[in-house]
């Protein structure tokens, strides 16, 4: 958990437009490269995602030709796994030489001069980036925002607030040590200490163990 002073120092950066350093600007990138396409292999397991659909993102439909050329009697599900990680490699191998050439260009001499640049050093080529981009918003119309995927995000809103609200009225309803953390922290922090608790005891759990947990509370004959 950070500390007031980290906080203080990112709002700062953040106010006055100031980067990141270069370790947080490479994984902020990666971590964005990883989710945008493994999205793209939930989507499809999840029946939101059709490769007909997906062959109008170019950076798909490129790989997709190049993989249906190369080995035409690919099943389905190999054939996503390959354009994946094809898709992935050549990001990054983007990512790694648009980098590169940033720094050189820059060459920057302290991380003073990483967050006072104007833009990340750490980034994609623009038209591996535009690439990227359209990914990204082809996944946020047919992925984030399909019904299906509202509906739950709404149930599991629903469920964590409820959680959340059961909880911190009686705190003796989680096990012991969460409720003797619970205790402490109000007489510590007040009801803000005893918020915080319940709201960590609830981040802690898994989807699966949070709804269990909901249905023992809410649901008739579910109480153990």
């Amino acid at each position: 958990m950070r500390n007031a002073r980290e906080l203080g120092e990112l709002g700062e950066r953040f106010i006055k437009r100031r980067q990141p350093g270069l370790e947080a600007q490479i994984a902020n990138l990666a971590d964005e490269i990883a989710y945008n396409n493994h999205d793209v292999d939930d989507g499809i397991r999840a029946g939101l995602l059709d490769l007909s659909g997906l062959r109008e993102v170019r950076m798909f439909r490129r790989q997709y030709d190049a993989v249906v050329a190369h080995y035409p009697e690919l099943s389905e599900r190999r054939l996503v796994h390959e354009i994946i990680r094809r898709m992935i490699n050549h990001l990054v191998v983007d990512f790694i030489r648009a980098t590169q050439a940033q720094l050189a260009q820059v060459q920057p001499r302290s991380i003073e001069e990483v967050r006072a640049h104007p833009k990340p050093l750490a980034r994609l080529s623009e038209a591996c980036y535009a690439e990227h981009l359209e990914l990204k918003t082809y996944l946020r119309e047919h992925v984030y925002r399909h019904y299906k995927v509202l509906r739950m995000t709404s149930k599991a809103r629903r469920v964590v607030h409820e959680l959340f609200e059961a909880f911190f009225k009686d705190v003796s309803l989680m096990p012991t040590e969460h409720r003797d953390l619970a205790l402490q922290a109000e007489s510590a922090h007040g009801a803000a200490g005893r918020a915080r608790t319940v709201s960590d005891y609830i981040a802690g759990m898994t989807d699966r163990y949070a709804i269990l947990e909901h249905r023992r509370l809410f649901e008739p004959g579910e109480r153990t």
